[in-house]
């Protein structure tokens, strides 16, 4: 059965699974015998979504996730233009609103349009559907904690609080995530449950997570198994050192691109003083279909890779879901992930109870 988590501390250990769960007020830290994460409840280091900022430990290397934090949750999204809106949407989601989405051709501030320019592209007009954008913006949760004999997940759920005009606000987002005992990875599934219909709607997220480097100090390359053929494509960390747009290089595009067999998106961890590789971090969504669209670029202005992903981009009615699921953690080779892809995937949803967990379709 699922048990919520109070709000005092509470330290819930068991030996023979090797899953620690602490909570506070603030997060919820899991320990496993492989690694340690971090899902804050409030007051985040970084982002309120996905697994919080640095805190994803391989016990193996003492290696840390390099960006903002793991599967981070915008907005829920789709094709268009909201121009025809802009007299309706405040300037800022912060301010009470569904903010609007920047584009390029809109600013004429030359600051803000190479910012609008660099963060989204010239080729592909997007829209949010609701809001707010979760990661900054959502407000305090309660998730709850599932435990089994072998693993231990961590559900959240949250309803979207603005919509843009002439749609609902209310549809409801689930992420939910399984540590299981003996492997250096999470898997985790989100899901949307939508009170708008749509002709293209689409859920914009993080997966893995975004780089933060100064000229590649922290990363040595980036691995992308959707580009270049069945091998993927090997990008070393010079490819990095200038910002370019999201539809520059190393774009993906359901209807530009085959579907590929596999979809992974790993950096190779680098130790900065050492400059020495350590393990990758990967993250895999296990159903290459559900991807719309997905870029790896440099930001403009400070050093950060941004690697979103966006699933679905499919017609949605009013009462209708559609869900992701991805598998994210430590690999010591490319070898190694793709062989971890076969065993789990082909899957779009993920379940968990007391009893045990499964992936399903």
């Amino acid at each position: 059965m699922l048990r919520p988590l109070a709000l005092v501390m509470l330290v819930a250990s068991h030996a023979a699974a090797q899953v620690r769960v602490t909570e506070d007020d603030r997060a919820i830290t899991i320990e496993t015998d492989k690694l340690e994460a971090v899902i804050p409840k409030n007051k985040p280091k970084q982002w309120m979504t996905g697994i919080e900022k640095q805190s994803f430990v391989d016990k193996a290397t003492g290696a840390r996730e390099l960006g903002d934090g793991l599967m981070v949750i915008d907005w829920l999204m789709e094709a268009g233009s909201d121009d025809a809106w802009k007299d309706q949407l405040v300037d800022r989601e912060d301010k009470g609103g569904l903010g609007r989405y920047l584009w390029h051709e809109n600013e004429t501030d030359p600051a803000r349009k190479a910012h609008a320019l660099n963060a989204h592209g010239s080729t592909r007009r997007k829209r949010a559907v609701e809001g707010p954008q979760l990661c900054p913006y959502m407000k305090p949760v309660k998730p709850t904690v599932i435990q089994g004999s072998d693993f231990v997940a961590v559900k959240t759920e949250y309803q979207y609080e603005f919509a843009a005009p002439s749609r609902k606000a209310g549809s409801k987002w689930t992420q939910l995530v399984v540590f299981p005992k003996g492997e250096r990875f999470f898997l985790l599934m989100d899901k949307i449950d939508s009170v708008n219909d749509s002709e293209e709607m689409f859920l914009r997220n993080d997966t893995p997570g975004c780089v933060r480097h100064n000229k590649g100090d922290t990363f040595s390359e980036i691995y992308l198994s959707y580009l270049n053929g069945s091998k993927g494509v090997r990008i070393p960390a010079k490819e990095f050192f200038e910002p370019f747009p999201p539809d520059l290089k190393f774009n993906y595009r359901r209807d530009t691109h085959a579907a590929p067999e596999h979809f992974i998106r790993a950096y190779h961890i680098r130790d900065p003083k050492t400059g020495k590789d350590g393990p990758w971090l990967a993250g895999m969504t296990l159903e290459p279909s559900v991807v719309y669209e997905a870029w790896a670029s440099q930001r403009l202005g400070n050093n950060i890779i941004v690697m979103i992903e966006e699933i679905h981009g499919r017609p949605v009615k009013a009462g209708e879901s559609f869900s992701a699921a991805h598998l994210v953690g430590y690999f010591d080779s490319i070898e190694e992930m793709h062989k971890t892809y076969d065993k789990y995937k082909g899957h779009t949803k993920l379940e968990a109870d007391a009893k045990g967990w499964k992936l399903a379709k």
